[in-house]
C-alpha cells in the first residue's frame, strides 16, 4: 500500500516539531466541560453525543472549509437582463446547513420533549466550532417559531416546515417545500437598533399588506421568509415576508452583499421592498412586542456561540502545544504555558456554564424561570462576548506566528469573536436593556436574586462580592454606570452557575481570579489556580 502521508524529508531539511493539522473530531467525547454542564441543564446527552460525532466528521469539516473559501456570490440578473435577486453558495455551505438542520438545531427545542432548549444550546456550541456563518440562518429559523405563534394561521403553515429538520434550498413557494428557513430584516440606515425610527411603510391589501422601503441588514437573504418591521396605519408592526410566491418572486430586491470582517460564509445583504407582499404577525402597532420573542431566543444563541468560539480556539491551541516542544520539553508541560491555558479554559467553561444554565431555564415553563431567562440572557450575552475576544487573541498567541496564518482556523475564529457582541444588541444596548428590565419587571430582579442567593454560603469570596454589589447599588444605577453594574451582575451569575455545576477546581479558579480579582491584567497572570485539574479537562479521552 502506498504511503499517502505528506513528505517530511525535503532534501535541504526534515520537517519535524510541527503538529499535523487536526482532522475529524468528536465534539461531545472530547469535551468534559460540555458533558458536565449538559447534564446539569437537563440536555439530552444521547442526542448531543450522536450530533457531536456527526458534526465533527471529516467530510463536514471539509464542507465548512470549502464554504469559507468560496464565498457567497450575488446574482442580481440572469443572462437576459431579468432580475433574479439570488445568492449562490458553494455546495459546502448547503452541506453544513443540511447537517445542522438534520441534527435538530432549529427543531429539537420545539418537539415537546424535556431538555429541548438545553439540547439546542449544545448544538449552537458545536456549530460555532464548525462553521459560525451557518449558525445565523439556523438560529433565526429556531427563534422564529415562538414569534409566529402570534399569527396562528401563519404558524400553522410555517412552523411545521421550520421544525421539520429538513433542508430544502429550492426556489419555490413554501407550500411545495419539505422544509423552510426564516430570516430577519429589521434595522434601517437611519435607525440601527432604534427600530421605532423605521420608515418602511405597510399598506393593507385585503388580508395582506404591501411593503415599500429598505433594510440595512438582512442576513441569509435566500431564506424562505423574513420577519420584518414596517409602519402600518396603527404603528410599527411585525410582518412575515415570503421570499417566493406562487409562480413569481416577491418584491424583495437585493442591493448588495455586505463585505464583512467575519461570518463570511453567511451572506448578509441590503435590500429594498418594492411593494413586497407581506402578512401581519401580531396586532398593528405591536411590532416590537411581537418581534422581541424572536430576539429573546436569538440572544440565547449569542450566549452559547462565544462559548463555542472560545472552545474552538482553546482546543486548537491545546492541540498545538501538545505536539510541539521547545528547550527539550513539550509546550504543554511548561509551567507558564499551563498557567495561560488554564486561565483561558476557566473563561471558556464559565461561558458554557452560564449559557447551559440559562438554556435550562428556557426549558422550564414557570413564571420565575421565564423571568430569570429574560434578565439572565442579557447579562450572559454581555459578559461572554466581552471575554471572548481576549480569550481568542491569547489562544492565537499560543500558536505564535502560525496562529496568524490563514491556513489555521485561528484568524477565522478571531474575526468571528466580536460578532455576537454586536448582533441582537451591542454592549450599550444590552446594558440599558438590563436596566429597563429590572425597572419594568420586578419579577425579573426577584428571580435573578433568587438564583444568586441560592449559592450563598458556598464560597466566602462569592458572598463578599454579592454583598459589595448590593451595597454599591442599593437601587438601579445611573445610566453612565450601566456597564459596570451589568458586568458585576453577570460575573456573579456566572460564578453561581459554576458553583452549581462545575468541578471545584474550575469554580475555585473563577472565584480566585474573576470574583476576588487576585490576578494581573492578562491571561496567565494568576496564582493559586489548580492548573493540573483544569488542564486535565482539555485532554481528549
Amino acid at each position: 500500500m502506498i504511503n499517502s502521508e505528506p513528505v517530511s524529508q525535503l532534501g535541504t531539511h526534515e520537517v519535524f516539531n510541527q503538529p499535523t493539522p487536526r482532522g475529524a473530531r468528536d465534539y461531545w467525547r472530547s469535551d468534559k466541560a460540555l458533558q458536565d454542564h449538559a447534564v446539569a441543564a437537563g440536555a439530552r446527552n444521547t442526542h448531543l453525543a450522536t450530533s457531536g460525532a456527526a458534526l465533527g466528521a471529516g467530510e463536514i469539516l471539509q464542507a465548512a472549509s470549502d464554504a469559507r473559501r468560496d464565498l457567497p456570490r450575488l446574482k442580481l440578473f440572469d443572462r437576459t437582463g431579468r432580475r433574479v435577486d439570488e445568492v449562490e453558495f458553494h455546495p459546502g455551505y448547503h452541506a453544513c446547513m443540511q447537517a445542522g438542520l438534520e441534527a435538530g438545531y432549529a427543531s429539537v427545542a420545539w418537539d415537546g420533549q424535556a431538555g429541548g432548549h438545553a439540547t439546542h444550546a449544545g448544538l449552537v456550541y458545536y456549530q460555532a466550532q464548525l462553521e459560525p456563518g451557518v449558525a445565523c440562518p439556523l438560529t433565526m429559523t429556531y427563534a422564529a417559531v415562538p414569534a409566529l405563534r402570534n399569527a396562528p394561521e401563519i404558524a400553522k403553515v410555517w412552523n411545521p416546515l421550520l421544525t421539520s429538520g429538513s433542508y430544502d434550498p429550492s426556489i419555490q413557494h413554501v407550500a411545495q417545500k419539505t422544509g423552510a428557513t426564516l430570516g430577519m430584516a429589521m434595522t434601517e440606515k437611519q435607525g440601527g437598533s432604534d427600530v421605532r425610527a423605521n420608515t418602511t411603510r405597510a399598506h393593507r391589501e385585503g388580508d395582506a399588506y404591501r411593503l415599500r422601503g429598505h433594510k440595512w441588514f438582512c442576513s441569509a437573504p435566500m431564506s424562505d421568509g423574513f420577519l420584518t418591521l414596517a409602519q402600518a396605519e396603527g404603528g410599527l408592526t411585525c410582518f412575515l415576508v415570503p421570499r417566493w410566491l406562487e409562480g413569481e418572486r416577491n418584491g424583495m430586491r437585493l442591493q448588495r452583499l455586505k463585505d464583512k470582517l467575519g461570518n463570511q460564509a453567511n451572506a448578509s445583504s441590503e435590500i429594498e421592498y418594492h411593494d413586497a407582499l407581506a402578512y401581519r404577525v401580531g396586532e398593528e402597532g405591536s411590532g416590537v412586542r411581537t418581534i422581541i420573542e424572536m430576539v429573546h431566543h436569538t440572544r440565547l444563541d449569542t450566549v452559547l456561540a462565544p462559548a463555542g468560539l472560545m472552545r474552538a480556539a482553546i482546543s486548537e491551541a491545546h492541540w498545538w502545544i501538545s505536539g510541539r516542544s521547545t528547550f527539550q520539553k513539550r509546550l504543554v508541560d511548561q509551567p507558564l504555558m499551563r498557567s495561560v491555558m488554564a486561565d483561558l479554559a476557566i473563561d471558556a467553561e464559565a461561558a458554557l456554564s452560564v449559557g447551559m444554565m440559562l438554556a435550562g431555564a428556557f426549558d422550564r415553563d414557570d413564571a420565575e424561570s421565564r423571568a430569570f431567562a429574560r434578565i439572565g440572557v442579557a447579562l450572559a450575552k454581555y459578559l461572554n462576548n466581552k471575554r471572548c475576544i481576549g480569550v481568542i487573541a491569547e489562544a492565537m498567541e499560543v500558536l505564535g506566528g502560525m496562529g496568524y496564518i490563514e491556513e489555521t482556523p485561528m484568524p477565522m475564529i478571531y474575526r468571528e469573536a466580536p460578532l455576537n457582541g454586536i448582533w441582537e444588541g451591542s454592549g450599550n444596548v444590552i446594558c440599558l436593556d438590563v436596566l429597563r428590565a429590572l425597572m419594568r419587571e420586578p419579577e425579573a430582579g426577584e428571580a435573578l436574586m433568587s438564583v444568586l442567593g441560592s449559592v450563598t454560603g458556598s464560597d466566602r469570596r462569592y458572598d463578599a462580592a454579592l454583598k459589595a454589589h448590593l451595597e454599591r447599588w442599593p437601587t438601579l444605577p445611573a445610566e453612565a454606570e450601566a456597564r459596570w453594574f451589568t458586568e458585576s451582575l453577570a460575573n456573579l451569575l456566572t460564578a453561581a452557575s459554576l458553583i452549581k455545576a462545575a468541578p471545584s477546581a474550575v469554580a475555585e479558579g473563577f472565584m480566585t481570579t474573576r470574583v476576588a480579582g487576585e490576578r494581573g491584567s492578562f491571561a496567565g497572570a494568576v496564582s493559586g489556580v489548580q492548573t493540573d485539574a483544569i488542564m486535565a479537562r482539555l485532554e481528549v479521552a
